[in-house]
């Protein structure tokens, strides 16, 4: 685990607000940074590595796979967690606790106007 990881780590476990994470979460073929099973929520940290030679497009594709298979994606960059480790923790619990748009069940109702450009 990186440093920022390992500062997030310290705060995000235990289950904050009733809240479980697990770290290094493997979702074959890929391996989640932080995972929260409850809402379904992947998180991720960013470093300077991932603006790197093809570390991009392996993002994206990572992202695709997660969002196809319906995950949530959430990405953090490393700065912010060294600059805020405490507030970085605390947007990832909100987040997890209640996320701003919940994903559509499959099989339900189509989203209403406007709600599909979220």
């Amino acid at each position: 685990m990186s440093l920022p990881e390992i500062l997030l780590w310290q705060r995000l476990r235990g289950s904050p607000e009733g809240i479980a994470f697990r770290k290094q979460h493997p979702i074959d073929p890929y391996v989640a940074d932080f995972y929260c099973a409850a809402s379904k929520l992947v998180i991720e940290i960013d470093g300077k590595v991932h603006d790197r030679g093809n570390r991009p497009e392996r993002d994206e594709n990572k992202a695709a796979f997660l969002t196809e298979r319906g995950y949530d994606l959430l990405r953090i960059a490393a700065q912010d967690v060294l600059e805020d480790p405490d507030r970085a923790a605390q947007s990832i619990v909100t987040y997890a606790a209640d996320p701003l748009h919940h994903r559509a069940a499959r099989g339900g109702p189509p989203p209403r106007p406007g709600e599909d450009r979220a």
